[in-house]
């Protein structure tokens, strides 16, 4: 599901690290979705990551729906209780932390951002950003169709080796892709984000924003977002520089550097690490990389971060 005995590479963090967590689902599970259920997740993970309790991040998405009980989360240090009928919607990125299991019951469904195809992460854009609320509440009328839709995707994901790998990783992204357009849609469901408002250049910037937040670290070059927002270069070009006076790449790299920065910094990533996270070809390209933009090495801002912790 997640890897859990080594949350990142290069050591312990210090206490006020938020560790980030990359996807590693059971050996034979294929192509960047998982699904389970919440009382099988407590049952396999009865030693962690609530004993005790501590915070982490994730690289990929976490969305539960609750069928019966209760279900207490923390979502960016605040913790949602999610009643049945309702979803939790962790993102990637948010700090989130586990409660002791309870009386949750329901479809636990964890997937990379990159399983969506493209012209489905334009369209679920709104809901899949960051600020999206983290407990969805759909309307009744839709309730019984998502979670039919989930134990669907369920079942046909537990029926690994029964078709050939591509029908059923097919099948698995078109449940997948079903259910959350479905729920982004929902009566009773208002997404947050600029994705949702207008048409004009602050509406593409904003959509660019969200994301960049979910592909910066497979896609670095500003046609790769011009596409998967359906516009042309010059258009997203023109949307950034109103909006920040910077280039498309200019922020792309930016963001790439800050992701550097915390994962060589408070969670202890060696730069061999962190270039394969963020999509190096090698970590001497890296090492050129983040050298151009800080005046120092990996390493070398690695040791200052270490000395200057508390």
């Amino acid at each position: 599901m997640v890897d859990r005995r080594h949350p990142r590479p290069g050591g312990l963090a210090g206490p006020a690290a938020v560790p980030l967590y990359g996807f590693q689902p059971p050996v034979g599970t294929p192509y960047g979705l998982e699904v389970s259920t919440v009382e099988d997740f407590f049952v396999q993970h009865d030693d962690w990551p609530w004993n005790p309790p501590r915070p982490g991040r994730a690289t990929f998405h976490y969305l539960i729906a609750v069928t019966e009980g209760e279900l207490r989360h923390d979502v960016d240090h605040v913790m949602r209780t999610v009643a049945p009928g309702q979803w939790l919607w962790v993102r990637p990125g948010h700090a989130q932390c586990w409660h002791p299991p309870g009386t949750a019951r329901g479809p636990f469904i964890l997937f990379e951002p990159d399983v969506l195809t493209p012209g489905t992460a334009r369209l679920l854009a709104p809901i899949t950003a960051r600020e999206a609320p983290a407990v969805l509440s759909p309307h009744p009328d839709d309730a019984a169709w998502l979670q039919q839709t989930a134990l669907q995707l369920l079942d046909e994901h537990r029926a690994l080796g029964h078709r050939p790998l591509d029908v059923h990783h097919a099948l698995r992204r078109s449940l997948l892709e079903s259910l959350l357009l479905r729920l982004a849609n929902a009566p009773g469901i208002t997404p947050t984000g600029a994705a949702t408002t207008g048409t004009g250049r602050g509406d593409t910037y904003g959509r660019f924003v969200d994301a960049l937040e979910l592909h910066f670290r497979e896609l670095h070059r500003a046609a790769d977002y011009a596409e998967l927002l359906g516009c042309s270069v010059r258009t997203l070009s023109r949307a950034a520089r109103d909006a920040t006076g910077k280039g498309v790449r200019d922020l792309i790299d930016e963001r790439r550097l800050l992701e550097a920065r915390r994962l060589l910094g408070s969670a202890r990533w060696d730069a061999r690490s962190v270039a394969a996270h963020l999509g190096f070809s090698d970590p001497a390209n890296f090492g050129r990389f983040f050298r151009d933009r800080t005046g120092i090495t990996p390493a070398a801002f690695a040791a200052r971060a270490l000395t200057t912790d508390p």
